[in-house]
């Protein structure tokens, strides 16, 4: 069982930066593939990024490659994505989302795992 919580959304300005964490709670935390995902008022949930369980590879959504970064610290049991060159587009509630898989993710309803979302708003 794993228990997530995000933090760090907010309101920012389009060009802007801002880093969300995701602290886990669990013992076998660094097994999980961990992974966020966005959902925009009447969207379907976006694959954002995901990190596989030792950090060695990564996977990115289309939209979001070389603006966004995906990083976790096992011994801290959290997981961060770091936001820069923010577009209004990135507007969504972000969700930290966590599976029992070696090999990252990229289909959102394979994750077992979820937050409750931050929002992040990116104004023009």
């Amino acid at each position: 069982q794993v228990q997530l919580v995000e933090s760090g959304g907010g309101l920012v300005q389009a060009g802007g930066s801002l880093r969300l964490s995701c602290a886990a709670s669990g013992r076998t935390f660094s097994r999980y593939v961990m992974g966020w995902v966005r959902q925009a008022p009447g969207q379907e949930r976006e694959f954002v990024a995901a990190i596989n369980w030792s950090g060695s590879s990564t996977d990115y959504g289309d939209s979001v490659k070389g603006r966004l970064t995906i990083s976790r610290d096992n011994a801290k049991i959290a997981v961060y994505l770091q936001m820069n060159s923010l577009k209004p587009e990135d507007t969504a509630v972000y969700y930290c989302a966590a599976a029992p898989f070696a090999l990252v993710i990229t289909t959102p309803s394979m994750y077992r795992y979820w937050g409750q979302g931050t929002q992040v708003t990116v104004s023009s």
